[in-house]
C-alpha cells in the first residue's frame, strides 16, 4: 500500500511540463507560450498510468468504503482552488470546474445519481442542479453553482488484499462533488449550508480528463501534478462515513446518532480494521 503511494508520488514529481509553461523559454511572441512545437508533440506520450489487471481470484479480502473529503482542510485545498480563474492559465482549474467542463464538452459521457451507478442522469438534469434562473418583478436573475460553493467530495473506493502482489491496495471507484442547493442561493432569508451530492462519475472513465487538468506544485512549478495523480496517490485527508455492511450499507450517522465525536471514533475504528487486515494476512 505504502510502496504504491511512493511510486505514484515519484511519478507525479517527474511528470511533463504544464501546458501553460510549454515552450516558454523558446517563445518568440507571447502567443507562442503554451504552444508545443512539433518535436514536443511527437515526444509527448504523457497519460494516466494504466491500471494493472486484477483477477477476482487474487482478491483475498476486500471492503468498499465511502469517504468525505472536506475542502476546509489545508491539505485538500488543491482540489478547491483556483476559484477565481481570471488570471489563471486555462489548464489550471478546480476539480469541480474540471468535472463540469468535461461533462459539458462531452468528454465525460456518463454521470449517475448515486454511487451504485443504478441510474444515469442527463446533462440537462445536471444543469438544473448547477444553474437556477429566477424571475422576480419582471427581472431575470441567473444563479450558478461556482467552485466556491463546493464544500467537499464524496469518494467511493475499495480496499483489497492482492495475494499475487502480497499487499493491501486501494482502487478509487467513484467521485461526487458536494455542493449547496442552487435553488437556495440568492434567496432572501434562506441560509442553507447543507451539502448535497450533485452527481457521481465512475472514476476510471474520467481519468483522462483529470490527467489533463494540472494542479499547482508549490515545490516545483515546472513539474505540475494532475488530479489523477493526486487522487490515485490518496493525497487528501478524508473521513470514512460509510462501509458496505449487512444493514444495507447504512452510513455511520444512521447508527451513531447526534454525537460527532463518536462518529469520528467509529470512522477511525473502520480505518484501523482495514490497516490491521494486511498485518493479519501474514499471521499464521
Amino acid at each position: 500500500m505504502y510502496k504504491n503511494c511512493l511510486i505514484l508520488f515519484l511519478t507525479l514529481l517527474t511528470s511533463g511540463l504544464v501546458t501553460a509553461q510549454a515552450n516558454i523559454l523558446n517563445a518568440k511572441t507571447a502567443e507562442d507560450i503554451g504552444k508545443k512545437n512539433e518535436q514536443q508533440l511527437l515526444a509527448d506520450n504523457d497519460g494516466p498510468i494504466p491500471y494493472g489487471y486484477v483477477d477476482d481470484r487474487d482478491v483475498m479480502w476486500s471492503k468498499v468504503v465511502w469517504e468525505f473529503v472536506d475542502l476546509n482542510q489545508k491539505i485538500n485545498l488543491p482540489y478547491y482552488f483556483p476559484i477565481d480563474t481570471t488570471n489563471i492559465s486555462p489548464d489550471r482549474r478546480s476539480l469541480f470546474d474540471t468535472l463540469v467542463k468535461g461533462i459539458r464538452q462531452g468528454k465525460i459521457e456518463d454521470a449517475y445519481s448515486d454511487s451504485f451507478f443504478t441510474s444515469k442522469i442527463t446533462q440537462d438534469e445536471i444543469e438544473s442542479r448547477l444553474v437556477n434562473i429566477r424571475e422576480e418583478n419582471g427581472f431575470t436573475d441567473t444563479y450558478n453553482l461556482q467552485a466556491e460553493d463546493i464544500g467537499g467530495y464524496m469518494l467511493k473506493g475499495m480496499w483489497y488484499f492482492d495475494k499475487r502482489q502480497g499487499e493491501m491496495k486501494y482502487r478509487l471507484l467513484a467521485i461526487a462533488p458536494m455542493g449547496k442547493d442552487v435553488q437556495s442561493i440568492g434567496v432572501e432569508g434562506v441560509e442553507d449550508e447543507s451539502l448535497y451530492e450533485l452527481f457521481w462519475v465512475f472514476f476510471p472513465s474520467v481519468r483522462e480528463v483529470l490527467h489533463d487538468s494540472k494542479v499547482f506544485n508549490p515545490m516545483n512549478a515546472s513539474h505540475p501534478i494532475s488530479y489523477d495523480h493526486l487522487l490515485n496517490a490518496r493525497r487528501f485527508s478524508s473521513v470514512i462515513v460509510r462501509e458496505e455492511n449487512i444493514y444495507g450499507n447504512r452510513s455511520i450517522s444512521d447508527y451513531v446518532r447526534g454525537n460527532s465525536l463518536f462518529q469520528l471514533l467509529e470512522a477511525d475504528k473502520i480505518k484501523e480494521d482495514i490497516r490491521n487486515r494486511e498485518i493479519d494476512m501474514w499471521n499464521y
